[in-house]
C-alpha cells in the first residue's frame, strides 16, 4: 500500500506533467487565432490589395461599362495599340475616328509618344447642329485646330486631373478639375470613362466636344 506521503508525491508528478500539455493547447489555441488576425489586418493593409483600390488604378467611369471585356475593342486590346488605332476599335469613338482621318492625323497621333488624349464620345459630336458639325468636318485647317486641342503632349493621371492647367499640341491650354471618379474639362466635358490605356497615350473619353477660341 501506499503510504500518504507517497500519494501526494505522485499526484504532484502528475500535475506537472500535464501543465505543459494544457500550456500546448492554449498556445496553439492564441496563436491560431493571432495568425487569423494578423494576416487579416495584411489583407486589409496591403496597397492595391482590394478590389475598390485596383479598380482605381485602371480605367473608371460609367461609360467603362460599355468597353468589350474581350478583343481589340476590350482595354486590353486597346492598351497593345497606338492610340488612333485603338480609337477605331471602340464603336462608341467612330466620329472621332472619321474626323482623326479627315484632319489626316492618323499618323500624327499614332506616332506621338506619352500624350493624352480627351476623346469625345460620338454623343459628343451629336450635341453640334449636324449642318455645323459636316461644315467642320470639311475644313481641314479647322477640324485640325479642334482635334490638336484635344491632346495634351503628357500622359495625365487621374490625380492631374483634380486641379490643372494643360498645354495642349493646338497651342492654347484647357483646365481640368474633379476628384474621385468625376472629373470636369474646361467646367464643360465631363470625363465618362477615364484613365484607359493605349500603347502610346493615356485616353479620357469625354462627352462633350472641346472647342478652342477661333
Amino acid at each position: 500500500m501506499l503510504t500518504i506521503r507517497s500519494r501526494r508525491v505522485l499526484a504532484a508528478v502528475a500535475a506537472t506533467a500535464a501543465l505543459p500539455l494544457a500550456l500546448t493547447a492554449c498556445g496553439m489555441d492564441d496563436s491560431n487565432d493571432s495568425t487569423s488576425d494578423a494576416s487579416a489586418t495584411a489583407a486589409a493593409s496591403t496597397p492595391g490589395g482590394t478590389a475598390e483600390k485596383a479598380t482605381a488604378a485602371g480605367p473608371f467611369g460609367p461609360a467603362c461599362a460599355s468597353v468589350p471585356e474581350e478583343g481589340a475593342g476590350s482595354f486590353g486590346g486597346m492598351a497593345k495599340d497606338p492610340v488612333a488605332t485603338a480609337a477605331s476599335n471602340n464603336p462608341a469613338l467612330s466620329t472621332l475616328v472619321t474626323a482623326v482621318k479627315k484632319a489626316g492625323l492618323v499618323d500624327t497621333l499614332n506616332n506621338a509618344q506619352n500624350i493624352t488624349v480627351f476623346a469625345p464620345t460620338n454623343d459628343a459630336f451629336a450635341k453640334i447642329p449636324k449642318a455645323e458639325l459636316d461644315k467642320v468636318l470639311n475644313d481641314k485647317a479647322t477640324l485640325t485646330k479642334i482635334l490638336t486641342y484635344h491632346v495634351v503632349g503628357q500622359k495625365l493621371t487621374p490625380q492631374q486631373l483634380e486641379s490643372g492647367t494643360f498645354d495642349t499640341l493646338e497651342k492654347s491650354s484647357l483646365t481640368t478639375s474633379g476628384s474621385g471618379e468625376s472629373y470636369k474639362v474646361n467646367n464643360t466635358a465631363n470625363v465618362v470613362c477615364g484613365n484607359v490605356p493605349t500603347a502610346n497615350a493615356t485616353v479620357h473619353i469625354v462627352d462633350t466636344v472641346l472647342m478652342p477660341k477661333m
